[in-house]
């Protein structure tokens, strides 16, 4: 199997995993297994190229894996996901094809966006994913216009907002959460704490006790959840998916996680890390507790993880061979998409 060194357990009991996801739970489980081990071969795989020069730029989101998943498989169809730099398996979980996503990261020809969003900002539209922007807490606030928009119209729907610790000292995050408050609209604010905004510890952003406690400044509830345990990501994420379909107000949920990988591409950890975050941060992996829980069900064996890893390897480099094949954007296409034309055939419209 694939755990080398000593990880946290996971203290779920079969039957609180039972309870949580329903009679199905042992396949749910394996299948969101299945995923995490996809996002980690995706991770490692991209890293490799971005250091190859074959592509730009790349932010890898190891270690926040039962997060994504837990929120692609408990979202509905109808719900939108605004999301911060490491979500990309949120929108895969919800539907975007794999080889799409690839297509985007090489911004070739078959890039839905033409080349034009910097890679890891895909666009989805297809499963309501919005593309990211780089600037920090912005998609705070844009979750707070789809909600009000979702419950203008009588929508049973949310907005999921992603976001890191960094961006709850961002001016949107305080617009976004005290607005949504104020008019109760269905947003479900996540944030995702891995203890670095950048190269800035959370210690040196806050002093209040917890991220999630500063959601009672606002009149809403907060909770903080292991983010590195799928079982209790996935409680968390269905409690308050589900309240807010009721009419509740908007909530705010701390997921901690261990940042596993340097922020981006472009960052080099070992030169404001502590020695031993590494270290750390592997007895947190997610998809090593997971993994060790699996294996102590009964549910993982040799054979089982060896196909999985296989499959997963297999489906990330023909994705990667199909894109490096695929040509540039034409350059006709930069232009494509800026105007509308009236269907009067009147003035251009931007």
């Amino acid at each position: 199997m694939s755990v080398t060194s000593p990880v946290v357990p996971l203290e779920a009991t079969p039957a609180r995993v039972e309870q949580a996801l329903g009679p199905e739970w042992r396949s749910t489980v394996l299948a969101a297994y299945r995923w995490m081990v996809l996002a980690r071969t995706l991770d490692a795989r991209m890293l490799a190229l971005q250091r190859q020069g074959r592509v730009g730029f790349y932010g890898a989101a190891t270690g926040q894996e039962a997060v994504n998943v837990a929120a692609g498989l408990v979202s509905a169809r109808e719900d939108w996901v605004l999301p911060g730099l490491r979500e990309q398996l949120v929108a895969l979980v919800r539907g975007h094809r794999l080889g799409t996503y690839v297509h985007h990261l090489f911004a070739d020809a078959f890039d839905p966006a033409l080349g034009r969003n910097m890679p890891c900002h895909p666009t989805a539209r297809e499963v309501h994913y919005v593309s990211m922007s780089s600037v920090i807490g912005t998609q705070v606030t844009h979750a707070v216009g789809v909600a009000f928009g979702m419950k203008y119209r009588h929508e049973r729907a949310v907005a999921l907002a992603f976001f890191g610790d960094g961006a709850t000292s961002a001016n949107d995050f305080h617009a976004g959460v005290n607005l949504a408050a104020v008019q109760r609209l269905p947003v479900a604010f996540l944030c995702t704490n891995n203890r670095w905004a950048i190269s800035v510890p959370v210690e040196h952003q806050t002093a209040a006790r917890s991220l999630a406690a500063k959601a009672t400044a606002y009149g809403i509830a907060g909770q903080q959840v292991d983010g590195t345990d799928l079982f209790a990501c996935w409680a968390a994420l269905a409690g308050a998916l589900a309240r807010l379909r009721a009419g509740g107000p908007p909530e705010l949920v701390e997921f901690l996680v261990y940042r596993m990988t340097p922020h981006s591409s472009s960052d080099d950890p070992s030169r404001y890390q502590p020695a031993d975050w590494a270290e750390r941060a592997r007895a947190h992996d997610p998809l090593a507790r997971l993994e060790q829980w699996l294996t102590a069900q009964g549910l993982l064996d040799r054979p089982t993880w060896q196909r999985i890893a296989a499959e997963t390897d297999h489906e990330v480099r023909s994705a990667v061979e199909a894109a490096e094949a695929a040509p540039p954007p034409a350059p006709a296409s930069l232009t494509a998409d800026v105007l509308a034309v009236a269907r009067s055939g009147g003035r251009p419209s931007a």
